[in-house]
C-alpha cells in the first residue's frame, strides 16, 4: 500500500507552486522589521521601542533617543526605587521578550530591537541624576559609543552570549563602562 509523502516546504512548493505555510522560524531569510510586524505581537512593541527601532537611519540612536525622552517624561512621576525596579524588571523580562522577537525575525540580535538600548541609557541617566543637559548629552554620545563600536570586553558578550541575553546583556555593559568613563571625569576635574 503507497501513502502520500509527507508534505514539506519543498514538496509543497513542487505540487502547489506556492509556498507551504509555516508557524516554524521564518523560511527563505530574515523577517525585516515595520509597523505590521510590530504590531504583530505585543513582545514586538516593546522590543522594537514602540516603534523607535523602525528607523531606518541608525535604530539604535533612535531608541536611545526614546529612552531619554522617557526618562524625561517619567521622572517627573516615578521615584529612584520605581526606577530601580523598571530597569531590573525591564532587563530581566527584556531577556525573554527580545529572545521572541529575534527568533520570530530569524536573525540573533537585529538592530531594530532597541528595548535593550532603552533599559541600559536608561540605568545611565538614573545614575547619573541629577546633571544638566550637557550632562545628558554627553552620557548618550559615550554610551552610543560603546554600544556601537563595542570595544573589548563589550564584543567579547556580544559575541559569547546569544538570543535575548546577548542582546540585554552587551548593553549593559556598555551602560556599565559609559558609567565608569563619567565617573573617572568627575574625579578628575
Amino acid at each position: 500500500m503507497q501513502t502520500d509523502p509527507t508534505p514539506s516546504p519543498a514538496n509543497e512548493l513542487a505540487t502547489t507552486g506556492a509556498p507551504a505555510q509555516s508557524n516554524g522560524p521564518r523560511q527563505g531569510g530574515p523577517r525585516r522589521a515595520d509597523a505590521s510586524f510590530m504590531l504583530s505581537h505585543p513582545f514586538h512593541i516593546i522590543s522594537l521601542g514602540f516603534g523607535a527601532g523602525l528607523s531606518r537611519l541608525a535604530p539604535g540612536t533612535a531608541g536611545t533617543l526614546f529612552a531619554w525622552a522617557a526618562f524625561e517624561v517619567l521622572n517627573r512621576y516615578i521615584t529612584v526605587t520605581d526606577w530601580g525596579l523598571l530597569i531590573i524588571v525591564g532587563f530581566f523580562a527584556g531577556i525573554g521578550i527580545t529572545g521572541f522577537t529575534a527568533k520570530k525575525m530569524g536573525v540573533s540580535d537585529p538592530s531594530a530591537i532597541v528595548w535593550d538600548e532603552i533599559v541600559a541609557f536608561w540605568l545611565v541617566l538614573l545614575m547619573i541624576t541629577p546633571v544638566g543637559i550637557e550632562g545628558r548629552l554627553w552620557a548618550f554620545i559615550v554610551f552610543r559609543f560603546f554600544d556601537m563600536v563595542k570595544p573589548p570586553p563589550i564584543r567579547y558578550f556580544d559575541r559569547r552570549f546569544k538570543s535575548g541575553l546577548g542582546i540585554m546583556l552587551d548593553d549593559m555593559v556598555a551602560a556599565f563602562f559609559t558609567l565608569l568613563v563619567i565617573a573617572l571625569w568627575r574625579m578628575s576635574v
